[in-house]
């Protein structure tokens, strides 16, 4: 799964390293949290957390007012949006099932109801730092008698821009008058897939990662054809581009916030953890 994730640049950095045409983090659509979002929507965010609206890459015609779509025949233009995560589908009675849809198996996605049709329509990318993913101990034990669970951040080891592939819906409250923006709810999932070798020492799913010159294709509203759209999630398979390190326990919580939360601890500070890399059981 991928519950967290850090997004730390800002739009003018993801405009360029994405090729976005259009930024559009600007334009407002309804947001799903009770409290004000913090750092605010498009700021630098070190802890994102689903409901949270994150930056999203889409390629899409320019839409107008606040409508899901954009002008009649308009071409589609590589986009930068600020889209709530946790998948929203358009049918929804209740905006708040896309608490439950954070991710979507690549592995069944082009056959569940909640996403196929974005899945050959709607696909996204997810621009990211690095994510978080909690290692359930084989052998140390929390104050609840379960087995503890140490946070891991996880990057790429090199400096190619980091894109998770995602997919994205509309949602309208049917209460609302369709011309005002904040009737609609523009929502995101993260793709999952199994683990690869050494990140499967921290849990058995990781996030499909595309490489850029996948990208085109993978945002190509054209591309339609389930095989197609297969291929492009089989080719993400690629190990070894992926390194991993222990965090702090702050983490844990998703009001904290700040680069701090992605540096290394010490291994004097483990406690039954497993090293990634040499299957190692640290701090026994």
């Amino acid at each position: 799964m991928c519950g967290r994730y850090a997004a730390t640049a800002n739009p003018d950095e993801l405009v360029e390293a994405y090729e976005v045409v259009l930024d559009a983090t600007g334009e407002r659509s309804r947001s799903l949290l009770k409290s004000p979002q913090s750092p605010p929507p498009g700021e630098p965010d070190h802890n994102m957390a689903p409901t949270k609206q994150a930056p999203v890459v889409l390629t899409r015609a320019p839409r107008e007012g606040g409508s899901d779509g954009g002008s009649p025949g308009a071409d589609a233009v590589r986009q930068l949006r600020l889209l709530t995560w946790g998948l929203v589908p358009s049918w929804a009675k209740d905006p708040a099932i896309g608490n439950r849809m954070t991710n979507a198996r690549a592995e069944t996605v082009l056959e569940k109801p909640a996403f196929a049709r974005a899945a050959l329509r709607r696909r996204c990318l997810v621009p990211i730092t690095g994510w978080y993913e909690w290692q359930a101990s084989p052998v140390a034990l929390d104050s609840r008698g379960k087995p503890r669970k140490q946070p891991f951040f996880i990057s790429r080891h090199d400096d190619t821009p980091l894109a998770l592939a995602g997919l994205y819906e509309f949602w309208k409250d049917p209460a609302a008058p369709g011309e005002d923006p904040l009737s609609w709810v523009v929502s995101f999932t993260i793709i999952t897939t199994a683990a690869e070798p050494g990140l499967d020492r921290i849990h058995d799913r990781q996030p499909v990662a595309l490489e850029p010159e996948a990208w085109a294709d993978w945002l190509d509203p054209a591309l339609t054809d389930e095989t197609d759209v297969r291929s492009l999630l089989d080719a993400s398979h690629v190990p070894g581009r992926f390194q991993a390190w222990a965090v702090s326990t702050a983490v844990n919580s998703s009001r904290s916030n700040g680069a701090r939360l992605m540096e290394p601890i010490d291994r004097e500070q483990l406690v039954g953890a497993v090293d990634p890399v040499t299957g190692e059981v640290v701090g026994t």
